[in-house]
């Protein structure tokens, strides 16, 4: 919620699109700043593919910021990279997932919940840093934020 309000705050003068898909309209709205944000709500993969239907050709997009369904970040990411344009930077919140992805799996307190966004997040990770099409980076802050700028 915080930080769509400030990504739009970053971008007070400018005139592009900014669309988000937080449920925290509320704090955008206390915030000022919610005439500057299309709010969409529903199942992530189907809005992106119906943003891509409206983009046309993609590349709409200079920004793009994920923290949503965990275990369908594969998905955002094929549909994000044709949605930002080439330049343009992804951001996928949690990646790190509590330090999860650095411990044993079986790891005292975790629940099947958490081993299974580690191992899916591991892969996650993984196949971010092996695609040619983005540079990628983990940023350790928080729970975790992978940056990928897209290149091809």
């Amino acid at each position: 919620m915080r930080s769509t309000c400030w990504r739009r705050r970053c971008t007070r003068g400018s005139t592009s699109a900014f669309v988000s898909y937080e449920l925290g309209r509320p704090v955008i709205e206390k915030a000022g700043v919610a005439h500057k944000v299309d709010f969409r709500v529903g199942d992530g993969l189907a809005v992106l593919d119906g943003m891509l239907d409206d983009a046309g050709g993609g590349g709409a997009f200079d920004f793009a910021y994920a923290d949503a369904d965990k275990l369908q970040y594969g998905g955002y990411h094929e549909r994000l990279l044709r949605l930002v344009r080439v330049g343009g930077t992804i951001a996928y919140d949690n990646t790190l997932w509590g330090g999860s992805v650095a411990m044993p799996r079986d790891t005292p307190g975790s629940s099947e919940y958490d081993r299974l966004v580690r191992d899916y997040m591991l892969g996650f990770n993984a196949a971010v840093a092996a695609d040619d099409r983005v540079e990628a980076c983990v940023l350790p802050v928080a729970d975790g934020v992978t940056l990928c700028r897209r290149v091809k």
